[in-house]
């Protein structure tokens, strides 16, 4: 009489290789392109044009310009514009004007590091420097385009009321105009990515425009800072934009002011790559 054998216990069944891929390759209906500048540039054109911000400093920019602008021309004559452009009006709007540019270009990097959404925007373009050109490219578009627009706007209203009384060309001031302060609002940009923080960028911005144009009064009194007190005064924003609009052309039309905001521009820029290499969201 045989012993019955034990039964075996039932194997269990493997485990599914959740690793393997399946047995036909998988194609994402959704196209699979490499990012390039170009998605960088369309992302920072549609922040720039969706936020409140913009839109209302731009706006109080073009009130200031135009609205400054047009009241200067109407209390002006024919005989004001002898030896000077038609644009002269728009300078006085764009010595308030240009710190609606300065503010906008703070916000326009330092907004994102307030409400954490920088880091949505480098996860979805881990390139840094990709994001701060895009920033730059855009934010200096926008403002050279509106400044150039409001500038042109006055001085056509101007010539328009006061036709024929000045011969001098004034093409040049609206582009040299809407270069200054577009640059100026470049460089507030690269110090507000160093910083990261609205108020202190905006601070230091007002403190770079208006400390240059105060504290020459002071320094003038005094021998041995004469010659820095003079220095200051001949290029500070103010006096620099009065020279480009022809206000002061016997001591040059500008150009070295526009020189020197470029290399400042330039090295803050510089600055605003290395830090954002460098540091953590």
């Amino acid at each position: 009489m045989s012993t019955p054998q034990p039964q075996s216990p039932q194997q269990a069944a493997p485990a599914p290789n959740w690793q393997s891929g399946p047995g036909t390759s998988y194609t994402s209906p959704i196209p699979v392109t490499r990012t390039h500048l170009g998605h960088a540039l369309t992302s920072e054109w549609t922040k720039i044009k969706s936020v409140r911000s913009t839109m209302w400093t731009l706006g109080v920019f073009l009130l200031l310009v135009v609205g400054i602008g047009l009241l200067v021309a109407a209390q002006t004559n024919d005989n004001d514009y002898a030896d000077v452009p038609y644009t002269i009006p728009a300078f006085f709007g764009l010595i308030l004007g240009q710190i609606c540019l300065i503010t906008l270009g703070v916000l326009v990097v330092s907004s994102e590091y307030g409400t954490g959404m920088i880091r949505t925007t480098f996860t979805a373009s881990p390139q840094r420097h990709r994001v701060l050109t895009a920033k730059l490219v855009i934010f200096f578009l926008v403002a050279f385009v509106v400044s150039a627009v409001a500038i042109g706007f006055v001085g056509l209203i101007t010539s328009g009321m006061h036709g024929g009384a000045s011969d001098n060309k004034w093409g040049g001031t609206v582009l040299m105009g809407a270069l200054y302060v577009s640059l100026l609002g470049v460089l507030a940009l690269a110090v507000g990515s160093m910083l990261r923080h609205s108020a202190g960028a905006i601070t230091a911005m007002l403190g770079l425009v208006l400390v240059p144009a105060i504290l020459p009064a002071f320094l003038l009194m005094s021998e041995s800072l004469r010659s820095l007190g003079e220095k200051m005064t001949e290029y500070n924003a103010p006096n620099a934009l009065a020279k480009i609009f022809e206000l002061d052309s016997e001591n040059g039309s500008g150009g070295s002011q526009l020189i020197l905001l470029v290399c400042v521009t330039a090295a803050a820029v510089a600055g605003a790559y290395a830090l954002l290499e460098r540091r953590d969201v």
